[in-house]
């Protein structure tokens, strides 16, 4: 097995065009759509937006986890103690169920709701409540998983770059991607691009 000094390049980029993109539509939904009245044209804009946000997210999310378990990447980083090394190792992989959840609750809810035609096509309305939808309390209880997920997850790398100062961080920047060898492999260690 070969470990790395750094994450795959386009997992760096996906890490970080990903965080904007949750954070963005996760204020979209949570701080401007719900102050937008149902019947409202702009409400429909911000549907659009946000449906269309999720998708990319949705897809990219798929496309990250594909190139996460092809490719090499750094040995676990260690907190200095197990349980919150568990915790590191079970919250990154709830990261990847609830994003991938929230967007396939998005989409039922999107489906049930009859928005698809009505954001894409102009068919049809929004519906006057989409707390109607059982779909909603579940997409709701998701995006409050998933704000304090991101909460931990900012912590967490606050805790390693300020009290432990062990270059976590940098194993998700962009830079020259140093390989090692491990004892099944050579014992020379080699540089990627």
């Amino acid at each position: 097995m070969t470990l790395v000094s750094r994450y795959h390049p386009a997992l760096v980029a996906l890490h970080w065009l990903l965080a904007l993109l949750i954070i963005a539509a996760l204020a979209l939904g949570a701080l401007v759509m719900v102050k937008i009245p149902n019947a409202s044209p702009m409400k429909l804009e911000a549907l659009r937006s946000h449906m269309t946000g999720g998708m990319l997210i949705l897809g990219l999310m798929l496309v990250r986890l594909l190139i996460r378990v092809r490719s090499a990447h750094p040995a676990p980083a260690s907190a200095g103690h197990p349980l919150l090394d568990w915790l590191g190792w079970a919250s990154h992989r709830v990261f990847y169920v609830t994003v991938i959840a929230m967007a396939g609750s998005g989409i039922a809810m999107a489906l049930q709701s009859g928005l698809f035609d009505t954001v894409l096509f102009g068919h049809g309305k929004v519906p006057d409540d989409f707390w109607a939808f059982p779909i909603r309390r579940v997409h709701y209880l998701l995006s409050r998983v998933l704000m304090t997920l991101i909460a931990i997850h900012v912590t967490a790398a606050l805790y390693h770059a300020l009290l432990l100062r062990d270059g976590l961080l940098g194993r998700m920047w962009f830079g020259r991607r140093r390989t090692t060898a491990t004892a099944s492999n050579a014992n020379t260690p080699s540089v990627q691009s």
